[in-house]
């Protein structure tokens, strides 16, 4: 099967080798000529342009996006548009926020034209490991891209199907990246208290390894946790920021808007919007309080 694909950052450029690789044709194209070089030499065909990308294509053409959630997604539609015919489907593989799938594909329907929302995870492992693939719109365009998602899942039965109409494939991808925030902050905390209580003198790799095998925490995030702790058992040179890519935040507003309770997620969030505080406010007028309510000592900066 043939396609194209816009975007080749490092995701975009491993789904590309890894279609490459189950014999689909792809015509990559990207704002970056070297970007596009490198996927070229993996046995991509390369475009400098939407028009030429598309025009390489047969209809009906299926073309994938990689590209930054929101505005830039919005953009390269508008501007892909004009090149496609009607039937041709447009694949969305980024973080989109669900809503705006749903706009998407309203107005893609519009104009004859079909879109299709991936939520997809695995990350720089998918080249190896195969995505996992959360996939909303018509059954009957889904069934058509049915030998893509193939390819790029971790096995042609396991890890990718449809989920449910335009909006739902990003809707899941969400949720599963609001319970991936709050597995990763238990771990977290839990390898900090092992890690305090020093008179043990615990290993924390050791600790991994153990849970890995037979453990009901076994996990992908587990395995990740051993290799890092295995390289860097102090994390010397790791600093204490950890960004978020907006979907958590999607989350949470979403069980606010359902009234469903979501404490953990929640909370998971709000530690890494902590994490970025270098230099907390709150943190001083709390230090504060106990000094004038309790007499308790301040610590002063040097």
């Amino acid at each position: 099967m043939e396609l194209g694909m816009i975007g080749l950052g490092r995701m975009g450029a491993n789904m590309t080798e890894r279609l490459l690789r189950g014999r689909h044709r792809v015509t990559a194209y990207d704002r970056s000529p070297d970007a596009i070089k490198q996927v070229v030499a993996k046995g991509a065909v390369g475009a400098n342009s939407l028009h030429a990308m598309a025009g390489a294509l047969k209809p009906p053409r299926v073309v994938w996006l990689m590209v930054p959630a929101g505005d830039p997604v919005d953009q390269t539609i508008h501007a892909l548009v004009a090149h496609l015919k009607r039937d041709d489907v447009i694949v969305d593989g980024g973080n989109s926020n669900y809503k705006d799938s749903m706009r998407r594909a309203t107005m893609l329907g519009e104009k004859g034209l079909h879109y299709v929302d991936v939520g997809t995870s695995g990350g720089i492992w998918g080249f190896t490991e195969g995505y996992s693939l959360m996939i909303g719109g018509e059954p009957e365009v889904v069934e058509r891209l049915k030998p893509i998602f193939e390819t790029l899942a971790p096995a042609p039965d396991k890890g990718w199907g449809r989920v449910g109409p335009n909006g739902a494939g990003h809707f899941v991808k969400m949720i599963h990246n609001g319970i991936e925030y709050g597995m990763m902050e238990a771990f977290a905390e839990g390898f900090a208290l092992i890690q305090r209580k020093t008179e043990f003198k615990f290993d924390l790799h050791q600790i991994a390894e153990i849970w890995r095998h037979g453990s009901v925490v076994r996990s992908w995030l587990l395995d990740l946790i051993a290799k890092a702790l295995s390289e860097r058992p102090d994390l010397h040179g790791i600093r204490p920021h950890v960004e978020d890519s907006g979907e958590g935040r999607w989350t949470v507003f979403e069980a606010v808007d359902m009234e469903v309770s979501a404490p953990v997620i929640t909370l998971s969030l709000l530690q890494r919007l902590r994490s970025r505080d270098e230099e907390s406010f709150a943190d001083r007028l709390l230090a504060m309080m106990r000094h004038e309510f309790g007499g308790h000592p301040v610590k002063k900066e040097e």
